[in-house]
């Protein structure tokens, strides 16, 4: 595993509670890439409220992100959006691989790699993909964190597999279904 810590400036230093990032990918969301879509925009928006939520009610400070495709990179971009408001907040990326955006779209990319270059802390699982690599992700994310927020309709995947190993260590889960809007803490 590969770390890069980069400087702090103008932030006071705060220590609180972790939180990891975990749902899916756009092709498996109702309105699949469609940004614009309403269903879209109100699941980004009671994502966001439920982030807010942990930052003022549970002391979350350090937010983990697996940068895939959709829900990792929609909470990342929150994440920094709401440093304006929280500038205590940090965000780290947990890459599993160096080439996990080489075959997306250049619009895909460039965001990806416009949120690594804004990120407080970057983290390289392995340089080079194995089929593995992604669950050796996710297995860190829940590893580093206390809460767990998914994006998830019960479906089986990565994101199921992410949230029954959270389960299993005993962390706490918050779920929001992308179809119903319901809320679940566990």
């Amino acid at each position: 595993m590969f770390e890069k810590i980069l400087p702090f400036t103008r932030k006071r230093h705060v220590v609180g509670l972790k939180c990891a990032f975990t749902g899916h990918r756009p092709q498996n969301l109702p309105f699949r890439f469609d940004e614009t879509d309403e269903r879209c925009l109100r699941l980004k928006a009671e994502l966001r409220k439920l982030i807010v939520q942990m930052i003022e009610q549970k002391n979350v400070t350090h937010f983990i992100s697996g940068m895939a495709l959709g829900i990792d990179t929609y909470a990342a971009e929150m994440v920094l959006d709401l440093k304006t408001d929280f500038p205590f907040i940090t965000l780290e990326c947990a890459l599993p691989c160096e080439t996990q955006a080489a075959k997306w779209s250049e619009r895909y990319r460039n965001r990806y790699f416009k949120i690594v270059e804004q990120c407080d802390k970057e983290t390289l699982l392995q340089t080079h993909y194995t089929p593995d690599c992604m669950q050796k992700r996710n297995r860190y994310m829940v590893e580093h964190a206390d809460f767990v927020l998914a994006v998830w309709d019960g479906s089986p995947g990565g994101t199921g597999m992410t949230v029954n190993y959270a389960h299993f260590l005993n962390k706490v889960v918050w779920t929001l279904n992308p179809n119903t809007f319901s809320i679940c803490f566990e």
